[in-house]
C-alpha cells in the first residue's frame, strides 16, 4: 500500500528530501513597522504625488470631457482665457513680489511678470524697492548712475513720482529704479511719524496711471518691506521649490497676518508662485506638493523652470519675453500673467 494513504504522511517531505527532526518553535514576535518617515529635514512633507511633467502626462477626464492635463502642481491646468486689453487705464491694483528668502526669483518673477502684463496692453509700472537695485538693472539701467531715485522720492516731500519714473524698452512698462541709497531710508524711517505708510503716500497720486504696479521687495521683513505691504492690495509669493525656502514661507504669512490685521486689512495673497523648478528631481516634486496640500488654491497652477535664459537677460537687461519670446520661459510668465489678471478684481 502507498503510504500515502495513511493519514497524517502528507505532511512528511518526499523520499528524495533529507527530513529535519521536528522542533517545536516559540512564535516570533511581531516584527515593528518600518519607519519608512522621511529625516527631519523632510518630517512635514509627504511623498511625490506626480513624477511626471504636464508634457508627459495625457488630458484627464472631467465632467466636461478630456480637456485639461495635469501640472507640475498635481491639479488639472485650468483653462485661462488670453487677457483683453482694458477699455480704460487704472486704478492700478498694487501687488508686492515678497519673499524674506534671497534667491528665490522675486526680481525675475517682477520683471518678467511686469513684461507679460504689459504685452497685453495694460500700463505696467515697476517698483524697485530693493536697496541691491536687481530690478534697475534687469531692464537696463545701472544704479549707480542714477542721480534720483524712489529713495529721493521717499525722504523728499519735494519731488514728484513723475520726475523718477523713466520708460524701459518694452512697450507700457514703465521703472521706479532704485539705488544703494535706499538702504538709508530704512534707518531714516524709524524717526517718521506713520512710517509704514510712507511708500502708500507717495503712490497715491499715479494709482489712476497705471493698470498694475508691482514691488520688487527686498529679500528682508524690514521697515521697507512693510511699507510694500502696507501700500499693496495683493502679495505674490515666489517660492523656490527647495527647503530652505519652504521654511521660510510661514514667518512670512506671520508678517502678512500681522500687516492685515495692523495696518492694511484689504491686503490679500494673490499666489504662491513655485520657481526654480526641476520637475526631475524627488526633492523639488516633495516641497511643491508640500506646499499644495498647505494653501490649496493659493498656489498657482503654473511653474517657472530653471533655465540658462535667465541670466542671459539680465546681462542684455531685458525681460525673457522680448529676448527668447518664443522660449518656454517667455511661455510661462505669460500663462502666469493670465492667472494674474485672473485672480485680481480689476484684472
Amino acid at each position: 500500500m502507498n503510504e500515502s494513504t495513511f493519514p497524517g504522511t502528507e505532511q512528511f517531505p518526499s523520499p528524495a528530501q533529507p527530513i529535519a527532526p521536528t522542533v517545536t518553535q516559540p512564535a516570533a514576535p511581531p516584527q515593528p513597522q518600518r519607519n519608512l518617515t522621511p529625516p527631519d529635514n523632510y518630517a512635514e512633507m509627504p511623498r511625490p504625488t506626480a513624477k511626471l511633467t504636464a508634457e508627459d502626462l495625457s488630458p484627464v477626464n472631467d465632467a466636461h470631457g478630456p480637456r485639461n492635463k495635469i501640472g507640475p502642481t498635481g491639479r488639472p491646468l485650468p483653462h485661462l482665457p488670453v487677457p483683453q486689453p482694458p477699455t480704460k487705464t487704472g486704478p492700478a491694483q498694487v501687488i508686492a513680489m515678497c519673499n524674506q528668502k534671497g534667491g528665490v526669483g522675486k526680481t525675475t518673477t517682477t520683471i518678467n511678470l511686469g513684461a507679460a502684463i504689459a504685452e497685453t496692453g495694460r500700463k505696467v509700472l515697476l517698483i524697485d524697492f530693493d536697496p541691491q537695485g536687481s530690478a534697475s538693472i534687469g531692464l537696463g539701467v545701472q544704479p549707480h548712475d542714477l542721480d534720483i531715485s524712489v529713495y529721493n522720492l521717499l525722504m523728499q516731500r519735494d519731488i514728484t513720482p513723475d520726475e523718477v519714473i523713466r520708460p524701459t524698452r518694452v512697450e507700457n512698462l514703465d521703472l521706479l529704479p532704485a539705488n544703494i541709497d535706499l538702504s538709508a531710508a530704512e534707518v531714516q524711517l524709524v524717526q517718521e511719524v506713520a512710517r509704514e505708510y510712507t511708500l502708500q503716500r507717495v503712490l497715491e497720486p499715479i494709482i489712476p496711471n497705471y493698470d498694475v504696479i508691482l514691488i520688487d521687495c527686498a529679500p528682508s521683513l524690514g521697515l521697507l518691506t512693510v511699507n510694500a505691504l502696507t501700500a499693496s492690495n495683493g502679495i505674490v509669493v515666489p517660492l523656490e521649490c527647495e527647503f530652505f525656502a519652504l521654511r521660510g514661507l510661514a514667518m512670512l504669512t506671520d508678517t502678512i497676518g500681522k500687516v492685515q490685521d495692523r495696518l492694511n486689512p484689504k491686503l490679500e495673497i494673490v499666489g504662491i508662485l513655485g520657481t526654480m523648478f526641476d520637475g526631475r528631481t524627488t526633492h523639488a516634486r516633495e516641497v511643491l506638493d508640500r506646499v499644495v496640500q498647505a494653501f490649496d488654491e493659493r498656489v498657482f497652477h503654473t511653474v517657472i523652470r530653471r533655465t540658462v535664459k535667465f541670466p542671459e537677460t539680465t546681462v542684455v537687461g531685458e525681460p525673457i519675453t522680448t529676448y527668447a519670446p518664443s522660449s518656454s520661459a517667455a511661455t510661462q510668465y505669460r500663462d502666469l500673467a493670465k492667472e494674474v489678471l485672473a485672480r485680481c478684481p480689476a484684472g
